[in-house]
């Protein structure tokens, strides 16, 4: 309740850098020190959390803080779409008629009570022989770190008899739908972001994925595949995230990759506001100042990636379509199991997010223009 009370009153929290916040005393006499230890834990500079060594009051209002700046973030919804509109006259006075039986499964059909004609709406699923559910089960056993032909085998066990190259067709159809439509919506994230570079094999030969990623939601803002790590120029990387974001960051945190610095100067770093992004180079393995949430996400990466056995080309809708898993699907337990674009404001309705996603982005006039 104390900690309320401060948090509350809308002047006693001041943030210093991600990691540190510096929050009056209530008596009026100073300020105490709360610092991020760990990912999970505070500490505090008061005689009340030194003796106890127990959550005090400052540490539950820098929560209470944090918590109000999530819930105060403009909210982008994408909504589940209604489809049992008729696609004669437009009505919605239609009824359920029966089931189209495909070779992989059903497929529900309709009357309309007003013009009478009868139909099958599979929007974005369109020609399709297999149902949405089953090419949703594709992508989620797909990217959650099978491979193309376990993912066909564990669908024969439903019944659904396709071939792996059909699979990655799938993937590659829908991650291009789906990311020409992500690419409109931008995502309120912090002004604290983390980049890495990670080596992968594309083809049998090393090349390097850099990837920028938000601090405080995971959200992953943009990807670049690289020939090399040493002599590459990072500014592409900064400008798409920028393009992302809408603006460039308050804190970048990097390792000493001189890449980075060099990206950072010509992009985050002006003349005239030389102070606009602060760039963190001096990463340790402990301490306030490290990447671990960076490697996390590498970690994610490689292990998708092992099971493939390297990439097949640079520009394969793989890294793309494990983007927008990551972002929009996965939950996440450093979040309290929401996904990246929920932190964001992006919330995804409907149990079924993939078909919510593919369903809007075929609804989307210039997707439908472009595929």
């Amino acid at each position: 309740m104390r900690g309320q009370a401060i948090c509350q009153l809308g002047n006693q929290i001041k943030r210093l850098d991600p990691f540190t916040y510096e929050v009056n005393s209530q008596s009026g006499h100073g300020c105490y020190t709360v610092v991020r230890s760990s990912e999970t834990k505070w500490r505090c500079s008061c005689p009340d959390y030194i003796h106890r060594e127990l959550k005090c009051k400052h540490i539950y209002a820098v929560e209470f803080s944090q918590a109000l700046r999530h819930e105060v973030r403009k909210q982008v919804i994408i909504k589940s779409l209604d489809i049992q509109i008729c696609l004669y006259c437009g009505s919605q006075t239609v009824v359920k008629d029966g089931l189209r039986h495909n070779k992989n499964g059903e497929i529900q059909r309709f009357t309309c009570k007003t013009c009478g004609k009868r139909f099958v709406r599979n929007l974005g699923f369109e020609r399709l022989k297999a149902t949405p559910q089953a090419v949703t089960c594709a992508l989620q056993l797909y990217f959650t770190g099978e491979s193309l032909r376990n993912t066909q085998r564990l669908l024969r066990l439903q019944g659904i008899n396709v071939s792996h190259q059909t699979i990655y067709n799938w993937i590659t159809r829908y991650v291009k739908l789906m990311e020409r439509y992500l690419e409109k919506i931008t995502p309120q994230v912090s002004g604290v972001w983390r980049a890495d570079e990670l080596y992968v094999k594309i083809k049998g030969n090393m090349k390097y994925l850099f990837a920028m990623m938000d601090d405080e939601t995971r959200y992953w803002i943009a990807q670049e595949v690289a020939d090399s790590k040493y002599v590459h120029d990072a500014r592409r990387l900064f400008q798409l995230s920028r393009a992302v974001a809408g603006r460039k960051p308050k804190i970048l945190i990097t390792d000493g990759l001189s890449a980075y610095h060099d990206a950072y100067r010509r992009e985050f770093r002006t003349q005239a506001h030389a102070t606009d992004t602060q760039h963190i180079r001096q990463i340790t393995i402990r301490g306030k100042h490290n990447n671990n949430k960076m490697e996390r996400f590498n970690g994610e990466v490689r292990d998708r990636e092992k099971v493939m056995r390297g990439l097949k080309k640079p520009d394969t809708p793989i890294l793309a379509g494990y983007q927008i898993f990551h972002n929009y699907i996965r939950p996440h337990e450093a979040l309290d199991g929401r996904t990246p674009a929920e932190a964001c404001g992006i919330k995804v309705e409907g149990k079924n997010k993939w078909i919510t996603l593919i369903q809007n982005a075929s609804n989307h006039p210039k997707a439908n223009n472009n595929t």
